[in-house]
């Protein structure tokens, strides 16, 4: 059995322990399944990084709870409300859970906005605001670092300029 084989047999050997571990990380079984799958493409991806001297068992679980850890602080980035208004306006706002007009227009202007953008900053900054890592960014779409970082600096200040107007103090 050639190196390949044995790695992809190890693999399917630990998924009943892999499913067992992802089922104490997230509340219920698709979520878990999800969790495994993930774990399972990112050490096929990385199956060059494994060596034969360290625990299979571990190397995987750790792969596993390194996504859980990035999926949940993307997760907590996502859901977190920042509000820089000097009268906290936005966190004094009634929190309905229903979307009010002027929200809907806020977003449609937002996403007008962006969408006026070239890729070259559009997909950058959207994969930040979405929660990627400038690392992670730079390697998907082949950039050098700096390149992402400054791309998405200027596209956040441009963002700033076109909706300066838009804001609690503004009179729309």
């Amino acid at each position: 059995m050639n190196t390949s084989e044995s790695f992809e047999s190890r693999l399917v050997a630990l998924q009943k322990n892999m499913l067992n571990f992802a089922l104490t990380l997230v509340p219920d079984m698709d979520q878990a399944k999800d969790l495994v799958q993930e774990t399972l493409l990112r050490a096929l991806d990385n199956r060059d990084k494994y060596y034969d001297n360290i625990n299979f068992k571990g190397w995987i679980f750790t792969i596993m709870h390194n996504l859980f850890v990035n999926d949940y602080r993307r997760w907590l980035r996502n859901h977190t409300i920042l509000d820089h208004t000097e009268n906290l306006y936005h966190l004094n706002i009634p929190q309905s859970g229903q979307e009010t007009s002027e929200g809907a227009y806020a977003v449609a202007e937002i996403n007008k906005a962006i969408g006026s953008f070239t890729d070259d900053y559009r997909l950058p900054f959207t994969m930040h605001v979405t929660g990627y890592k400038y690392e992670e960014i730079a390697r998907e779409l082949d950039l050098p670092l700096g390149t992402v970082k400054s791309r998405i600096f200027f596209a956040r200040k441009r963002l700033q300029a076109l909706l300066k107007d838009y804001g609690p103090d503004s009179k729309r």
